[in-house]
């Protein structure tokens, strides 16, 4: 099979990134393809519009989390299957974690990747300028290589011309199409971005509103051309075991918080646990009842508790089941919202104080503004439920409105509770989902 990928790349936030991302996965798949989605960088909410949009599980790839190689086998492994994987970019092309370098940018994945980038511009009350900015990201670097563009708010067909004409004589790069500026194509946002699709109404309406709009207006065969690339060299590092690890974490069942309120995971997490031999069980936070009486460990991802706080509360059979099953030293992973949730209270933004799980004794308090948004490393002195060893430690991420009051149990109390504003990923150290797996394992702890 010809193997097909591209970076959808802007030339700052709010270009429209998300939006032509959308589009071209809805409009290929309306044409029979089999699409899938990435996402540079460590966001949940883009990943998963591209899910609803392809019906396939949207992947990150992030070189500060999973390192280099580790990024080239989750595109090698989340694109199998495929007919081409379209890669959402953060920010602006050039942005990432160094302002002196391309360090975890849109350019780095696609450099690295070897993967064609199509560069979207805003092209608002710009004409002829609008080559300029794109002669300026040619310019930049000598890698990756911009293949081709496509044109944002627009203001019609005779807009368009002129721009296309500009931007292809200076610069050589074709011109793929255009969407108008258009407010019915705009997704709804709070304070961590968009508003997830799990929560976005009348999402198919909206879907299939912006397929038909770049279906008509963007050439998808000459993407399609455009998109044709070498496969990516790679050391497989993630699911690679050595002999008699496949199944160290057998009969491990292990419930994992999945509805409105929870859904930010990092795919390879979980997948990473199943080929250890772990059983993923989703449940509902917010709907279910009681947690499945033959659970043996818990995952709790980030997500928007805050939104659902009132629900959260009033489902008191299922804090009462959370909290007996961390009482009863059954391993636990808390990230984030999940670790919001096991707090004693979360105040919301306008003051209101909702009972939580009171797993922990501190309250959550939710702020208008950022409180914290960097990049981490967890180690053994953090965490205790994955038996981090000596030298080993987990990249991390946090991305949090809301700050904790109060005091962290200490091991003793909980030695299989892991609970942070930080979301880990095993994909920086893969053993670690298996000791975790291990130790959610029935067969392993009446071994010992």
């Amino acid at each position: 099979m010809t193997n097909r990928r591209i970076v959808i790349a802007g030339t700052e936030s709010g270009a429209g990134k998300t939006t032509i991302t959308l589009g071209l996965m809805a409009a290929l798949k309306d044409r029979g393809w089999c699409v899938q989605g990435f996402k540079c960088g460590p966001d949940f909410i883009d990943p998963a519009f591209h899910t609803a949009v392809t019906g396939r599980v949207s992947r990150n790839l992030d070189t500060r989390l999973l390192g280099e190689n580790a990024v080239k086998e989750v595109l090698d492994f989340g694109s199998r299957g495929a007919d081409i994987a379209v890669i959402e970019g953060v920010m602006g092309m050039y942005d990432g974690a160094d302002p002196l370098s391309d360090e975890g940018s849109t350019a780095h994945i696609a450099a690295l990747t070897g993967t064609p980038v199509i560069l979207v511009v805003n092209c608002e009350a710009q004409a002829r300028s609008a080559a300029a900015v794109v002669k300026g990201f040619q310019l930049f670097s000598d890698q990756p290589r911009i293949a081709g563009v496509i044109l944002n708010r627009v203001g019609g067909s005779g807009h368009y011309e002129l721009v296309k004409a500009a931007v292809e004589k200076e610069c050589s790069v074709p011109v793929l199409g255009y969407l108008k500026a258009n407010t019915k194509l705009h997704l709804p946002e709070r304070h961590l971005g968009l508003v997830p699709s799990q929560e976005t109404k009348d999402l198919p309406a909206y879907i299939k509103r912006i397929s038909s709009r770049i279906s008509e207006t963007v050439d998808l065969e000459r993407l399609a051309e455009l998109a044709v690339c070498p496969e990516p060299e790679y050391e497989p590092v993630l699911f690679r075991r050595r002999k008699g690890e496949e199944r160290k974490g057998e009969g491990a069942k292990i419930a994992v918080a999945r509805d409105e309120a929870f859904h930010f995971y990092y795919e390879e997490n979980l997948d990473l646990l199943k080929s250890y031999g772990a059983e993923c069980i989703p449940f509902s936070p917010l709907h279910d009842s009681r947690l499945p009486e033959e659970v043996t460990g818990i995952y709790f991802g980030g997500g928007f508790p805050e939104a659902f706080a009132a629900q959260l509360a009033e489902n008191r059979e299922m804090l009462r089941s959370v909290r007996e099953k961390v009482e009863n030293n059954v391993p636990v992973i808390a990230e984030c919202g999940g670790f919001m949730y096991l707090c004693k209270k979360l105040v919301d933004m306008k003051g209101k104080a909702y009972n939580m799980a009171g797993v922990i004794e501190g309250n959550i308090q939710v702020h208008h503004t950022l409180q914290s948004i960097r990049y981490l490393d967890v180690t053994g002195n953090d965490i205790s439920c994955v038996a981090l060893e000596k030298g080993e430690s987990l990249a991390a991420h946090e991305f949090h409105y809301s700050s904790f009051s109060g005091r962290m149990p200490d091991r003793n109390e909980f030695p299989n509770l892991f609970a942070s504003y930080s979301h880990l990923h095993f994909g920086s150290c893969p053993e670690a989902a298996g000791r975790f797996a291990a130790l959610c394992s029935p067969l392993n702890r009446n071994s010992n």
